[in-house]
């Protein structure tokens, strides 16, 4: 199981601005916005390549973000692939150039997350 403490102080920390607060649900943690909406940041340390999803969901709006490397063949186009980004729905998908490290990581999806609520 990965271990979420370092990006749970980035989350809590760095962008106490946006969380509200956060649950440390064991396969994920969940981020809890202050304006209603969560996001869901999951790693997998099963496979050799580590694989992630940062998934901002906006029920409220209807739309999601989500930067992930999960190797979906319905996005092989892509130049970045397996890296992609669903940006503002399932189906407007582009490159993602999200940081490997999950720390920056986190840093640049929650820039993204708190620009986009300016």
């Amino acid at each position: 199981m990965y271990d979420y403490r370092a990006l749970i102080a980035i989350a809590e920390v760095e962008f106490s601005d946006l969380v509200d607060h956060v649950d440390d649900l064991g396969r994920k943690i969940r981020l809890y916005l202050k304006d209603g909406s969560y996001v869901d940041v999951w790693y997998s340390v099963r496979s050799k390549i580590q694989r992630y999803a940062y998934h901002w969901e906006r029920v409220q709006y209807g739309t999601i973000y989500r930067h992930d490397n999960i190797p979906d063949g319905e996005w092989m186009s892509v130049p970045t692939f397996p890296k992609h980004c669903h940006d503002g729905s399932y189906e407007n998908v582009g490159e993602s150039h999200l940081s490997d490290d999950p720390r920056w990581a986190m840093r640049e999806f929650l820039r993204l997350v708190r620009d986009k609520l300016q």
